[in-house]
């Protein structure tokens, strides 16, 4: 039985993976490919019995930080617990560890279905309601990576592509109209792997405490993912592929854990022959790449031993 009518979609970073962190600007979208919903069921196959296990997990973290209190809204856990004893479970199409938003759609959903004081989603939504609800979610999310923004089951709940202008900043946007006839195209590639988004924020933050390492994100980084953001929502293509490619040098030469190996050299070639450039979509490690290029014909014919999936066209 699925408890609301309510999906929960997916979302992919298009810009502003770590920088974010070091308050770079950051541009999240929903991404309608995946979805899950809250269902009960009493006959569970593994995968129910594995979510309904996950669940009770997090509402274990709920009621500690209830206890705590570090309360960050009311939840109803009588009704949470009921429904968790019926096999609630998340039904969900998003891959695990991807890049795409798995563990911020289920918040997302919780939130929702079981929090009695939350903030309702309008069509006008304020910013300060937007920031309100990132630093819930940076709470709740925290359970499944350790350390978490907030942003992924804030895109999830809101169902809106949201733009990152600071930590204490953030609010909806429109996104250029595709041009579904264009040669240019954003894609994904699939790795095959799943990625481990906790270790790699943690290999990450380690970086960080180099002074060399920490001044390179706050400055170069955020220039050039700056750039892309306000190139791509003003539809200026040349200056968002120089950028691009400054930024996935930037990447390639300096974030080469977040990179599996056996795509280093896709990731160079694509730098070198201007066909394409590779980024990280979300943190990294495996999951899904994010690809953009100004010819997608000609980028499918040299990634041909690849699954590409293409999200936006230009």
């Amino acid at each position: 039985m699925k408890l609301k009518q309510s999906l929960y979609y997916a979302k992919i970073l298009l810009f502003g993976e770590y920088g974010i962190i070091e308050d770079s600007m950051g541009l999240s979208i929903p991404f309608n490919k995946f979805n899950g919903a809250l269902k009960t069921d009493d006959n569970q196959d593994e995968f129910a019995r594995t979510s309904n296990k996950d669940i009770k997990g997090f509402a274990e973290y709920l009621k500690a930080l209830n206890l705590k209190g570090e309360t960050v809204c009311e939840f109803d856990f009588a009704r949470l617990e009921a429904d968790l004893e019926k096999g609630l479970y998340f039904d969900s199409s998003i891959p695990q560890g991807f890049g795409v938003g798995s563990s911020g759609a289920l918040v997302a959903s919780i939130y929702d279905a079981y929090c009695n004081d939350k903030v309702e989603i309008k069509s006008n939504q304020s910013g300060d309601e937007i920031l309100l609800l990132k630093n819930i979610f940076s709470k709740l999310e925290s359970y499944f990576h350790g350390k978490s923004s907030g942003l992924d089951p804030l895109i999830c709940y809101l169902n809106l592509p949201v733009l990152i202008k600071s930590k204490n900043h953030l609010d909806t946007v429109g996104l250029p109209v595709p041009d579904e006839s264009g040669k240019g195209a954003i894609f994904l590639m699939d790795s095959g792997i799943p990625g481990q988004t906790q270790n790699m924020v943690a290999i990450f933050l380690e970086k960080c405490k180099q002074d060399g390492f920490r001044n390179l994100v706050r400055h170069q980084f955020k220039k050039y993912n700056d750039e892309c953001i306000h190139a791509f929502l003003n539809r200026d293509f040349k200056p968002l592929f120089k950028s691009l490619k400054q930024l996935s040098q930037l990447v390639y030469d300096n974030f080469s854990p977040m990179i599996p190996d056996n795509f280093k050299s896709l990731w160079k070639e694509g730098i070198d022959s201007n066909s394409y450039y590779l980024k990280l979509c979300g943190s990294g490690g495996g999951g899904f790449i994010l690809g953009f290029t100004e010819d997608f014909e000609k980028a499918s014919e040299k990634l041909k031993h690849h699954q590409l999936q293409v999200i936006y066209k230009f």
